[in-house]
């Protein structure tokens, strides 16, 4: 296995505590050969990360993006890579995407308040920079007031789905993530599968609807987990790719980048698969 490969890595772009210029620097210190940045519903990092990783020509950044999506009992995330970042229709539904993480935001800290809990909304705004506004954010926010001990409490208490802090926003269904990330040019992959409810049944719906991929080595997805993900992608004639999902967060609980196991089978059939259809940034 490849320990200098991450398909899965957050900047301030989205919801990570580092830029990303400095995720590249990161990257290319540890020794890793291949990362893809993937910010929430936001692809503005993958020019300075394309522009950073210059100095370091054996490191190659392969640009994604994480789009949220909506199915009946799931929140599911669909990874695309060699996208297209100037398409219009792209940049237009990550817009709208955005907006909704706004107002969700807001709604959040309304309900944390009426726990008796006071996050200031200009802090939650300060600590999400010119990123999108995420639940991280708030659980920095909160952190910093003493309300909780530890970045995860925030979501397990809280701010996680089903807490009574949780706000749902608008979101596109998964198939048409697929849809929306394979017209602009990209190879649409579901992230972190064992996070949604019967995900036989998500793969093999989306697998119809064009999915490339799935995330097998993931984070800290234990050995029983990875052969039974590794097995639904061969069944389904899947590529099994995978990442850290590193944030910067909290480096004590997170899978530090480059550690999630990734061989270098999953980048090379990425990589021939994006050149067979003729992606612009297939060249990198």
């Amino acid at each position: 296995m490849a320990a200098g490969i991450d398909l899965h890595l957050h900047t301030t772009v989205s919801d990570g505590r580092f830029s990303p210029e400095e995720i590249v620097r990161k990257a290319a210190g540890l020794g890793l050969s291949a990362i893809a940045i993937c910010d929430h519903d936001n692809t503005d990092g993958i020019a300075p990360a394309l522009a950073a990783a210059k100095a370091f020509p054996q490191l190659t950044v392969i640009p994604g993006v994480e789009v949220s999506t909506l199915a009946p009992g799931n929140e599911v995330h669909m990874l695309g890579y060699f996208i297209d970042c100037a398409d219009p229709d792209l940049r237009a539904a990550l817009g709208g995407l955005r907006n909704s993480r706004l107002e969700r935001a807001k709604g959040m800290i309304g309900k944390l308040k009426e726990l008796g809990i006071d996050i200031d909304w200009q802090r939650v705004l300060e600590l999400a920079g010119d990123g999108s506004v995420g639940r991280p954010h708030i659980a920095r926010a909160m952190l910093e007031k003493n309300y909780i001990t530890s970045f995860k409490e925030a979501f397990d208490k809280y701010i996680g789905q089903g807490g009574p802090a949780y706000v749902e926003r608008n979101k596109i269904t998964p198939a048409e993530a697929v849809a929306l990330i394979a017209q602009a040019g990209g190879l649409p992959v579901l992230a972190h599968p064992l996070t949604v409810n019967e995900p036989e049944a998500m793969i093999a719906a989306l697998k119809k609807a064009g999915l490339v991929g799935i995330e097998v080595y993931y984070n800290d997805y234990d050995k029983a987990k990875r052969d039974n993900l590794a097995r639904l992608a061969k069944k389904y004639d899947l590529i099994a790719t995978g990442g850290s999902d590193y944030h910067g967060i909290d480096d004590s609980a997170e899978t530090m980048m480059g550690n999630a196991g990734v061989p270098l089978e999953s980048l090379e059939r990425l990589t021939d698969l994006a050149r067979q259809r003729g992606l612009v940034s297939a060249n990198l």
